[in-house]
């Protein structure tokens, strides 16, 4: 019998595969859980490709905001995931970052990877747009994972409420209205992005009103 190691292979065919998607507003640590799971997995033995979307280093990375990051495969809309891993001798995992960007049809065919090909797909990305409504990629792997998590790593509002939404700040004030996906948070745009509780995100108020000063 075989002695097995914390360094030994995963055989590709000892379980299921499974799509998973991790998801949770800004800063809850989705990229950097993306980073982690890849470097696990890696070092079972296991083959794997990173892939994004939209990232905020506007490149083809994965990049957290503690730091971290790592070259990935940029998802275009165009980008047939199946042929993608079809292209290389063997593939165990994906890992997707910034799945909720994907098209639909993509989705499907993470679905595909998963149920007809035996790689295990872990997506990691936003539930909701700045509108608090679901971007399509999102809904469709809320319809389909194996598992869907929410990340529990704590994010607050800054009344101190659990931040749950994602708003867009254009010219310091929140926006209702607009393209679903605009990059913001880099130093060449003029938008930005502030997690809020739903009661702030409702009612649009990003701070905490500065008291009026009154004559004495």
């Amino acid at each position: 019998m075989t002695e097995l190691s914390a360094l030994s292979p995963v055989p590709s065919a000892a379980r299921d595969a499974v799509l998973k998607f991790y998801f949770g507003p800004m800063d809850c640590g989705k990229s950097t859980l993306a980073l982690q799971m890849n470097y696990n997995h890696g070092r079972q033995g296991r083959r794997g490709l990173v892939l994004t979307k939209h990232d905020r280093s506007g490149g083809a990375k994965v990049t957290s905001r503690i730091g971290l990051g790592l070259d990935a495969i940029e998802v275009d809309d165009s980008l047939d995931l199946v042929a993608l891993v079809g292209a290389h001798d063997r593939i165990d995992y994906l890992i997707c970052d910034e799945a909720c960007f994907y098209t639909v049809e993509q989705i499907e065919q993470l679905a595909d990877l998963v149920d007809e090909h035996g790689v295990d797909v872990y997506a990691f990305g936003l539930a909701s747009d700045f509108r608090s409504q679901m971007f399509p990629a999102a809904q469709r792997l809320f319809e389909l994972a194996d598992e869907v998590c929410r990340l529990q790593v704590e994010v607050l509002c800054w009344c101190g409420r659990p931040g749950l939404l994602n708003a867009r700040v254009v010219g310091g004030a929140m926006a209702r209205r607009g393209e679903q996906v605009v990059i913001g948070d880099t130093d060449a745009s003029p938008v930005r992005y502030q997690v809020l509780c739903r009661r702030h995100h409702r009612s649009g108020q990003l701070a905490t009103p500065l008291p009026s000063l009154t004559a004495s």
